[in-house]
């Protein structure tokens, strides 16, 4: 009797284990699942952390246009100084070297104005001797005024070396740039506006009137 007591509880511990055995299994699995659905999701992240890369790539290459315009403006401001700098220094070299050459050229010009008194006295002194009077009876007279014609001669030679030339304006139209009208004839035969007589002769140094001729002009009757 004992031994089939024994016998029933054990059968019943079997059956019980049998039909406890996939409860457990299910369970397990439920929890498993639980958690794989609850646990951090493993491919969402990737994809944030990229947005967040991505973002940043942004930022910087923001900053580096910016920068890049910025040192482009600084580049055109010197590049347009560093221009501006080369003309003055230019437009600077091209007076000093008008200057120096004016220099040069017009040094002497407070030289040649007191020679040309030297060579208006030679004139008059040439001018003044009778041509009638240069015989071979008057032999010194005759040679007098050969000096002093030579000398003359010499005298224009070295002024047009030096770019000193001479304004003997008769007949020619006045200006007023070369020429000084001392008073106005009316002459006939003559255009008005002409020089009609030239009191005294004027020059010119390398182009420029160093002193104007002085001069009668032809007015309208």
């Amino acid at each position: 009797m004992a031994a089939a007591v024994w016998g029933a509880q054990r059968l019943a511990g079997r059956a019980a284990r049998l039909f406890l055995l996939p409860g457990r299994t299910s369970r397990l699995l439920c929890t498993v699942t639980q958690e794989k659905s609850t646990g951090p999701n493993l491919e969402e992240e990737p994809s944030h952390h990229h947005s967040e890369q991505k973002s940043d790539s942004d930022s910087v290459a923001k900053l580096l246009t910016e920068e890049k315009t910025k040192l482009e403006d600084q580049l055109k401001e010197m590049t347009d100084k560093y221009k501006r700098a080369l003309a003055d220094v230019e437009n600077l070299r091209q007076r000093t070297q008008k200057l120096v050459e004016e220099a040069k050229l017009y040094g002497i010009q407070s030289f040649c104005k007191d020679l040309l008194e030297v060579a208006d006295v030679l004139e008059k002194a040439t001018e003044s001797v009778p041509k009638e009077e240069l015989k071979d009876e008057n032999p010194h007279l005759k040679s007098l005024y050969e000096g002093l014609a030579m000398t003359e001669v010499q005298i224009q030679k070295v002024f047009g070396k030096h770019g000193l030339v001479k304004l003997n304006p008769l007949g020619a139209k006045f200006d007023p740039y070369e020429h000084e009208a001392l008073f106005h004839v009316p002459v006939e035969g003559k255009e008005p506006g002409t020089v009609a007589l030239v009191s005294k002769v004027g020059y010119k140094l390398h182009g420029r009137t160093l002193r104007p001729a002085l001069v009668g002009v032809v007015k309208e009757p």
